[in-house]
């Protein structure tokens, strides 16, 4: 194999170049760019661990195809009034283009991967100032996923990593002061407040008599985190005061009815279960339950999506299924990061459900946004354009959908002024299985747990805590290793494998690697664990113990299986062609263990681990609406607030984003793919 460096420039030809034209009209239209002519856009490869033979049959069966694309080999003159850069992912951040391309390579030469990176070079025809050239940058380079790449060739694609020190031991922290806490807590950037900081103190010098690992504080700022213990929603209401008003009666006796379902269900507990928002979203769910209104409930330990039980026709015949829903809303990772976050909100929706076993057939995707065509220079200090963030957002949720084959029906994008500060992404799914296929059992010590999947990335890192953080100025160029790009091939592999009865019937628990990782997916899996961090498949070396702990790479699940069933399992995996590697081992010590180097850098007791820090309380006021901002008693107001004739309203009401057609933002989606759908647009 020779170990040449090879570049390859492609360029879709004139007519097809959509993107191409697409950007040039965003340039000048929104940006305002003067001077621009044209705008070419184009793929780079690097390519290296082939022979000049099988670079050849590569270039047109792999990297272009001729009659669509044009081809330029290593070279490509920027011609007079032509400027040029290019743009590639940070490191450590998943490529798909480049592990498609050297996947597609090795299928043709049938030897071993070659390495492949790829960039983004974009061309700018015209005379464009100093000034104009680097606010294209700008524009163009989201700092948090992206970086400029260098326009020369390297002389290797090998990537170099350091390697890892021991993991620390947080010296002194049982003996620190209480005043030193919030410093340290700000020193690690950590998303627990300090009243937790302190609640591991204790911990650590009354249970354990000695100072933690910086590991374990790691991993109990993850499990803690908002995004995997919902503390929001937790939170203990004190006190509640509903303003008195016409407007807030409603409100009121919603309140009363509330109090009243609480007693009912809580009864003699009721003084020991806290008001906070999850009683009250869940209180109708319980007291319908409790009164046999839900027979068809599907319950078990198994926290994966709200699941019923049906029974349905198949071939005639009756047979029970489970039929499961879930939603996943990534506001915060779509706003820092709009392909990514949104693509992995549909990721993490149906990895939920396929962790209960059950096949996601249909998707819905509800979305808030400020208004797309706000100008640039109105964006807010720290924040993507709104122009960005929508159409990525569109983009990152309708590819990873179209590739994996999920049907999307329901998409709709609601634009408000209130989620300028904070966008709004959800996606819904719908999934099913056959109840005999799905086998829950408690896992019992011997057990294996298997972590079946993608390999493990530095991107994943700090995923839970950052998304329940409060965000800065500095958030959009601090956070790039909390938002990852999806890898949908992977996860549709995954749902093939969890749709084989023979690998499903074999599985006694599951999780998938969301939020948090190994330390979560595979912690919350039973209460005695022991994990082999050293077994972990890697992206690539120089991760340390606590990355390796907490990072939550997409595409992975962790399966418990009996230790007679491992090969079996292993078997089925490997016919799907993904990885699948024992990386724990179930105990019946009541511990979370984590094992690196052979040491013991996490080792937390399972009731502290479950307590989710400190109770957290809050007062609320809930003030009255005012009358005469009653929306059902308005009309459009013009300029000089005097009401308008019934036709300026109705032109006004026209000219509102909210009642055009949506119909260019749907069409990005599949409505029909794997011809399973259930509501079209």
């Amino acid at each position: 194999m020779s170990a040449a460096v090879r570049r390859i420039f492609v360029e879709k030809r004139q007519g097809l170049d959509v993107e191409a034209r697409g950007l040039f009209f965003d340039l000048k239209e929104n940006l305002g760019v003067a001077g621009l002519e044209g705008v070419k856009v184009l793929n780079r490869y690097h390519i290296s661990g082939i022979t000049d033979e099988e670079y050849v049959r590569a270039r047109s069966y792999v990297f272009a195809e001729p009659p669509v694309d044009r081809v330029y080999d290593e070279e490509l003159q920027i011609g007079p009034g032509e400027r040029a850069f290019a743009v590639e992912y940070l490191p450590g951040q998943f490529d798909q283009r480049a592990d498609s391309a050297a996947q597609c390579v090795q299928i043709l030469t049938q030897k071993e991967r070659p390495l492949v990176t790829s960039a983004t070079v974009y061309v700018l025809q015209g005379n464009i100032s100093d000034e104009d050239f680097e606010r294209v940058k700008n524009y163009c380079i989201n700092p948090i996923e992206s970086r400029e790449a260098s326009l020369e060739k390297p002389h290797s694609l090998e990537m170099e990593a350091e390697v890892p020190g021991d993991v620390p031991v947080i010296d002194g922290f049982i003996d620190m002061a209480a005043d030193k806490l919030p410093g340290l807590a700000g020193e690690l950037d950590l998303a627990m407040d300090e009243d937790d900081l302190a609640f591991c103190q204790e911990y650590f010098r009354d249970k354990e008599k000695r100072d933690p690992t910086i590991t374990e504080i790691r991993v109990l700022d993850t499990y803690w985190s908002d995004h995997c213990r919902h503390t929001t929603f937790y939170t203990a209401i004190d006190e509640l005061h509903i303003e008195e008003a016409p407007l807030n009666s409603p409100l009121q006796e919603a309140y009363q009815e509330y109090l009243r379902s609480r007693h009912f269900v809580h009864g003699n507990e009721e003084g020991e279960k806290p008001i906070c928002l999850m009683d009250i979203a869940l209180i109708a769910m319980k007291e319908m339950k409790k009164k046999g209104m839900l027979p068809d409930l599907d319950e078990s330990e198994e926290v994966n999506a709200s699941s019923i039980s049906v029974k349905i026709e198949v071939d005639g015949k009756k047979e029970e299924w489970l039929i499961m829903f879930k939603n996943e809303t990534h506001n915060h990772p779509t706003e820092i990061e709009p392909f990514g976050g949104a693509a992995t909100c549909l990721g993490g929706a149906i990895r939920d459900p396929l962790s209960g076993r059950s096949y996601v057939y249909h998707a819905m995707r509800v979305t808030g946004s400020g208004d797309p065509r706000a100008r640039v220079e109105d964006t807010l200090p720290g924040k993507l354009p709104q122009r960005k963030i929508t159409t990525g957002a569109a983009e990152g949720f309708s590819s990873y959908g179209n590739q994996i084959g999920l049907a999307t029906g329901q998409v709709s994008e609601v634009y408000d002024e209130g989620f300028i500060a904070k966008r709004m992404e959800i996606g819904a799914v719908i999934g099913a299985a056959p109840r005999k296929n799905v086998v829950r059992k408690s896992p019992a010590p011997g057990d294996a747990v298997i972590l079946v999947g993608g390999r493990t990335g530095r991107d994943g890192c700090g995923g839970a805590t950052g998304s329940s953080k409060e965000h800065t100025l500095e958030s959009l160029t601090t956070r790039g290793a909390e938002v990852q790009k999806g890898n949908p091939p992977t996860e549709r592999k995954l749902q093939r494998l969890f749709r084989d009865p023979r690998a499903s019937r074999l599985i006694k628990r599951c999780n998938d690697f969301g939020a948090g990782g190994v330390s979560v997916a595979i912690g919350e899996l039973t209460d005695g664990v022991e994990v082999d961090l050293d077994t972990v498949p890697k992206k690539y070396e120089g991760l340390d113990g606590t990355e390796l702990a907490i990072s939550e790479s997409q595409e992975r699940m962790a399966v418990v299986v009996a230790s007679q069933d491992v090969d079996a399992f292993i078997g089925l995996a490997g016919e799907e062609n993904l990885e699948a590697t024992v990386v724990a081992r179930v105990t019946d010590k009541h511990r979370l263990k984590m094992f690196w180097r052979g040491k013991a850098i996490v080792d937390i007791d399972r009731d502290f681990l479950n307590s989710s820090g400190v109770q957290k309380h809050t007062r609320t006021a809930v003030a009255a609406p005012r009358p005469e901002e009653n929306y059902f008693n308005s009309t459009p107001k013009e300029v000089s607030g005097k009401l308008p004739h019934i036709k300026e309203a109705w032109l006004a009401n026209l000219r509102d984003l909210n009642v055009c057609s949506q119909k260019g933002l749907v069409e990005r989606f599949d409505s029909t793919i794997g011809a399973a759908s259930m509501l079209l647009p």
